[in-house]
């Protein structure tokens, strides 16, 4: 069951609500009782792909030039 992240217009509230897939989303804030909108998320998954694909082959914290490193994984810097 997904979680969808909501923000309140009125007071700025932010939460979490557990929901099925064909749950109508919520639309009043739990909080003051406003107006909501559902945010975009992003899963964990794809972040965690992101965060993989921005390490250096030579394990530098910046990325390399072109091409970044040598055949046998040495950095050519």
């Amino acid at each position: 069951m997904p979680i969808y992240e909501y923000l309140c217009a009125s007071c700025g509230h932010r939460f979490e609500e557990l929901q099925n897939m064909g749950d109508k989303p919520v639309s009043v804030c739990p909080q003051c009782g406003g107006g909501v909108k559902k945010l975009m998320s992003t899963a964990s998954p794809i972040s965690s792909e992101t965060q993989r694909s921005e390490k250096t082959c030579c394990g530098r914290q910046e990325r390399c030039e072109k091409p970044p490193c040598a055949d046998d994984g040495t950095c050519k810097r």
